[in-house]
């Protein structure tokens, strides 16, 4: 009886260590894809957060070009909005890029360190809140596009410098992410 008793528990032992192993093993895969996954994630991230960067300053020369000339020709009751629109091409709004951080967000987050979440979140929270405004600046200059008056000029200046303080206020979030 005591042999079985032994050969049992050599048995059960075998298992169990088989099991560690296998467990161990497991863990270990598990780590390397997602460092693997991990390591794409922040190459991909880096880019995007470059070119939105980027696409920023380039942006906002057009942008202060935009409220200079409607600065220039506000009082000419002359020009309207959509004049001075043509000469400049257009509202220049850039592009953000964020699909990489939205990616994690929704699927491994916590496989990042809070301080580089809580500055990706900023950086979302951020766009929302230049997305808002270029829809409100867009609301209010298709009724008015073909207005020439002074205050309705002045307001587009305000929303327009508005605007390129939150892209400001971005890129300044973005430089200390890319830097880490």
């Amino acid at each position: 009886m005591n042999k079985t008793i032994i050969e049992f528990f050599k048995e059960i032992l075998t298992i169990i260590v088989g099991i560690l192993i296998a467990l161990y093993i497991n863990n270990w895969n598990e780590d390397r894809k997602d460092a693997k996954y991990m390591n794409k994630i922040f190459v991909s991230m880096d880019k995007e957060l470059k070119e939105t960067n980027e696409d920023i300053k380039k942006r906002i020369p057009q942008q202060q070009t935009l409220i200079d000339t409607l600065e220039f020709y506000k009082k000419n009751d002359t020009i309207s909005i959509f004049d001075v629109m043509m000469k400049v091409n257009g509202v220049q709004i850039p592009q953000i890029r964020i699909s990489s951080w939205k990616a994690i967000s929704n699927s491994k987050i916590e496989l990042l360190e809070y301080d580089r979440v809580s500055a990706l979140a900023n950086i979302e929270e951020k766009k929302e809140l230049l997305t808002s405004k270029t829809e409100y600046l867009m609301n209010f200059l298709y009724p008015n596009i073909k207005d020439t008056s002074t205050d309705k000029k002045e307001l587009v200046i305000l929303m327009m410098q508005d605007i390129m303080v939150s892209e400001k206020d971005l890129r300044k979030e973005i430089e200390m992410v890319i830097q880490e």
